[in-house]
């Protein structure tokens, strides 16, 4: 079994884990209903993605 010869630093150990913090999610504002939404992804309330209608819009 393969065991360390020496003991990570704390500085070594963050070195490491610089890339592991999360980051916020992105989001843009709809140019049809002003409303925020992520992007690349499919307007849950129109049911639109890119301009074309792909699902039945979400109805209240």
């Amino acid at each position: 079994m393969a065991v360390p010869k020496r003991k990570t630093s704390p500085s070594r150990r963050g070195m490491r884990r610089a890339h592991h913090a999360l980051t916020q999610n992105a989001y843009v504002e709809d140019k049809e209903s002003g409303e925020l939404r992520r992007p690349h992804h499919i307007d849950l309330k129109s049911g639109e993605y890119r301009g074309k209608q792909v699902l039945k819009p979400k109805e209240e």
